[in-house]
């Protein structure tokens, strides 16, 4: 007997302009669409066509008109600086407005771009509802990154102006901005005239004159400023993600499609309600800080944190419960390598008995596969529903999960579940055609996508085009390779670069992960595979273990081979697995496998603009030679 969610799913399938036009009515609009969706030129389609609105709008102003006003909209928590600061939506809404009024005194207009280069304060969040709230469009390049890197988005989203900070705080470390905003508008084809910096106590910066103007003196004197209606598909945000090309891609965020669904999944996906504290411990330089952070809690009323910290070393492994219980948080959304770490440090959990985590109902995860182990390890300990979902910066917002607040599935480990109502997700062979529920292949999503996905690249539709449609006409190619089961749940195993071949056999690096994972001293793991001249590509395991284990490495090793010996066959030929300290990840927590996997085939490789600590990449070199790879 169907349930609840398969009514609702395939609704969304069958009637979907009906199912998203009543979505929609939870957004004000200031002219309703013309229609729903256009798709007389796909894979170009656009949600809402006709419709205006303001999405600062819907996320601030409207919450204070409506009695609100004096409800948290954001709690800023910084164990790093020690600081906390809770703003009303009032005081957002204040805030927000002044800050528009200062980019309107500087040029910036509708449809104009601004780069944001910020940490987690919440003034990076004032700045982007302050662009939204003017209708210019805002890209939030992760504070820290490069000068090439921060140059290469300048030159293609041509910003009239930079709002950044003075430093980045990390554990142990500052990290000044300032000079890496000059280097990179030094290097960059597109001058930028103004840069408003926000001046932060533990370092501040130099100003030039002419070019760089204080936060706090351009806020105090600019005038609060109305929302501006746009286009429902006029661009909100460019959100640049890594290329195949070693350039970034610009993916773009419409204005309409994109509150509906944010608006949508805060119930229907995380099963919160308005007034209660949402909590996605992620930074704002990435897609979930965009979507979980920012626009989607406030766009629903919730109190929002802006945490800034790590979930260990600051101080301790129980910093996460801490928050919780300080500031009520109902939902949790974080990554698996976060869990996974504070595993590491707090195998046992026992810092958890220093805190009444008891207003969490749910804790989400997403980023990474989410490793069996590490699933039953938060069940065990957090006592609570733990939601595994998946999705991608092209889309914005959860492609397939658990959706609680409609019906509450079975959870499979290793699945995030089935496709989220909207999404008709597919898997298909090489030729484009469906595979045998249970076989592996190219997980896709039939067109058209729905509200909130990319409608294109910025400037660059040709390339949106031959990235993601041109390999399977008329879907969506995702990237990821796993397969489905006779239930519809999803599992995805790699990425469809991380799928090996092994004497013709093509096999999932994360399958074998999630055996490795299971054995009782492993903390974290990963699975690459190297050339080999009989093979083509065997696997190769790298094991973090947990702290305070006494067992031999090379025993611990010798466990996993057979533990996947035993699991998966033969045919995986898993002879190796390496212990080593830690992985190599970029700072939103992605294991970088490729790169492993060049340093060793000895291959040559660029250093990934996302990569957290550079210096691990030498440990992992030495460690290979160790055992025999990376060019012996």
């Amino acid at each position: 007997m169907a349930g609840e969610f398969d009514e609702i799913y395939q609704r969304s399938l069958t009637d979907s302009a009906g199912f998203w036009s009543e979505a929609a009515e939870a957004i004000d609009w200031s002219r309703k669409w013309d229609d729903v969706l256009d798709d007389s030129n796909s894979p170009f389609n656009k949600w809402f066509p006709g419709a205006e609105c303001n999405t600062c709008y819907n996320a601030v102003d409207r919450h204070v008109e409506a009695g609100r006003g004096d409800q948290n909209a954001i709690i800023y928590d910084s164990p790093i600086t020690g600081k906390q600061r809770i703003i009303t939506y009032r005081e957002l809404q204040d805030e927000v407005a002044r800050c528009a009024g200062a980019l309107r005194n500087l040029g910036v207009e509708k449809g104009d771009r601004v780069i944001i280069y910020m940490p987690m304060v919440p003034q990076t969040a004032v700045a982007m509802l302050a662009c939204a709230r003017l209708g210019a469009i805002h890209s939030v390049v992760f504070g820290g990154f490069a000068p090439n890197e921060l140059a290469t988005r300048i030159s293609d989203a041509r910003p009239k102006a930079i709002v950044a900070a003075s430093c980045g705080i990390e554990p142990g470390r500052i990290i000044d901005y300032m000079p890496i905003v000059d280097e990179a508008l030094s290097l960059s084809s597109h001058p930028v005239p103004n840069v408003i910096v926000l001046q932060r106590e533990e370092s501040p910066a130099e100003l030039k004159a002419g070019r760089d103007h204080d936060w706090e003196d351009v806020m105090g004197a600019s005038d609060a400023v109305d929302c501006v209606p746009v286009k429902a598909t006029d661009p909100l945000y460019i959100l640049y993600t890594s290329g195949t090309t070693g350039e970034p891609k610009g993916v773009v965020r419409d204005n309409g499609g994109h509150m509906v669904a944010l608006k949508w999944s805060m119930k229907n996906i995380y099963d919160t309600e308005p007034g209660e504290v949402y909590w996605a411990a992620s930074d704002v330089g990435w897609v979930v800080g965009h979507s979980y952070i920012v626009y989607a809690p406030l766009l629903h009323g919730c109190t929002t944190v802006l945490f800034e910290g790590k979930p260990v070393g600051t101080p301790d492994a129980g910093v996460f419960w801490r928050i919780i219980s300080e500031h009520k948080v109902s939902t949790l959304f974080t990554a698996p390598t976060a869990f996974r770490a504070i595993k590491r440090e707090d195998p046992d959990g026992k810092l958890l008995n220093d805190y009444d985590i008891g207003s969490l109902r749910t804790l989400f995860l997403a980023g990474e596969r989410l490793d069996p182990d590490t699933l039953g390890w938060a069940e065990a300990h957090l006592k609570v529903p733990v939601i595994d979902h998946w999705w991608q910066t092209e889309s914005g917002w959860p492609i397939a999960s658990n959706c609680i607040g409609i019906e509450k599935l079975p959870v499979k480990p290793g699945s995030p579940t089935r496709a989220v109502p909207g999404y008709d997700v597919r898997v298909l062979d090489p030729s484009g055609n469906e595979v045998p529920r249970g076989d592996m292949g190219a997980i896709c999503i039939k067109l058209p996508m729905p509200p909130s996905c990319l409608p294109t690249l910025w400037n660059a539709d040709q390339r949106f085009v031959e990235s993601y449609m041109a390999e399977f006409s008329g879907y969506y190619e995702s990237g990821d390779a796993g397969y489905m089961d006779d239930d519809g749940y999803i599992f995805v195993m790699a990425r469809t670069d991380d799928i090996i071949n092994v004497a013709g056999h093509r096999l999932s690096t994360g399958a074998m992960e999630e055996v490795l994972s299971d054995h009782p001293d492993v903390a974290e793991c990963a699975v690459i595979g190297v050339d080999d001249k009989l093979k083509g590509q065997l696997p190769l395991g790298f094991l973090v273990l947990n702290a305070g284990v006494t067992n031999d490495n090379d025993a611990i090793s010798r466990d996993v081979v057979k533990m996947v010996r035993e699991r998966i066959g033969p045919v995986a030929a898993f002879k190796s697995a390496i212990v080593v300290d830690r992985l190599p990840k970029t700072r939103s927590g992605k294991i970088l496998r490729g790169t492993m996997a060049s340093i060793a085939d000895n291959k040559e490789y660029k250093q990934p603009a996302t990569i957290d600590d550079p210096a691990i990449l030498s440990e992992i070199e030495v460690a290979l030679k160790s055992a025999g790879y990376a060019g012996k």
